[in-house]
Order: structure tokens, then C-alpha cells, then sequence
């Protein structure tokens, strides 16, 4: 009897090891209610594929609170999510489709907004001795660009302690 001749190639991508330094993901998320809650569970799945338990705690507290602050500003159907790990550190970046005020009291009082929603995310992230921010998207379009860089110490630190 012959042998089985196996057309298809194994399912398992074994070209590309699951590492830190090859965590590049990007997600669209609808603007709804329930984005932020998937947007943790995609990156704790994400971070744990590529062995960074010590930095899950904190990343998904800070990926929670940035998506949560994505959906509630976007007068678009999406936000935009992406998580790369560079230089010992998770760097997180939203976008929103809200663009930029350009009367300097309007901008104000919206910066004013956004960072009354993102207390809880300074927090952490001074606990972690991480930074963040917001400001104009880099990218096409308008919008607005929150973005928080993780060190990984910082963040085990703070998996630990929580």
C-alpha cells in the first residue's frame, strides 16, 4: 500500500519563533462598548504567545484604559490598535478618529477630557516608569494618536506587586 502523500504543509509556523522581539500586531476593533474588553483579551493571548507573562498585568490595564478612551472619543466606526515590542519595552499605540482641535481653548478643554478618562492609565504607567501620551495621528487622515511605552522591568515589577 502506498504511503500518504501530504499536500498540504504542516499547520504549525515554524519559520517564525514566538519571541518578544517578534511581537508586531495590529488590530481594528469596532468603536463599541465591548472593544476594549476584546482588545485585553487579544493582547493577553498575543503577549503570552510570545513569552511575556511578566508584562501582561500591566499591559492589559494600560491597552484597557487607552481602547476605553479610543471608543468613547471616535466619531468613526474603528479604532486602530498596535502592540510592537522594541528595545525592552511594549510600546502600545491607539488611534481614534477624532481629529485635532485647532481653536486653542477647544483643544485644551479636550486634552483637559482625555487626560480626566486616562488617570488610572498615568498611574500605571508611573508605576512602571513607562510614558505616554496623545497627541495628532502620524499616519493618513486625521485623528489622534494615545500611545504608552512599557518597559518590561517596570512592568514586572508592577505584575508582582498586583
Amino acid at each position: 500500500m502506498p504511503e500518504a502523500v501530504t499536500v498540504c504543509p504542516h499547520p504549525v509556523d515554524t519559520r517564525t519563533p514566538r519571541v518578544p522581539e517578534n511581537l508586531a500586531y495590529s488590530l481594528t476593533l469596532p468603536a463599541a462598548l465591548a472593544s476594549p474588553a476584546v482588545a485585553r483579551s487579544a493582547a493577553r493571548t498575543i503577549l503570552e504567545a510570545h513569552g511575556l507573562y511578566d508584562v501582561t498585568a500591566a499591559a492589559i490595564q494600560v491597552i484597557g484604559e487607552l481602547a476605553a478612551c479610543a471608543c468613547l472619543f471616535t466619531p468613526s466606526d474603528n479604532v486602530y490598535l498596535s502592540l510592537r515590542y522594541r528595545d525592552d519595552a511594549l510600546r502600545i499605540s491607539l488611534y481614534d478618529g477624532h481629529p485635532r482641535h485647532t481653536h486653542r481653548r477647544l483643544a485644551a478643554a479636550c486634552d483637559g477630557r482625555r487626560r480626566s478618562l486616562l488617570l488610572l492609565l498615568a498611574c500605571v504607567m508611573h508605576a512602571c516608569d513607562g510614558e505616554w501620551g496623545f497627541g495628532a495621528s502620524q499616519e493618513a487622515g486625521d485623528g489622534t494618536r494615545l500611545w504608552a511605552v512599557l518597559p518590561r522591568e517596570g512592568a514586572r515589577a508592577y505584575g508582582q506587586v498586583a
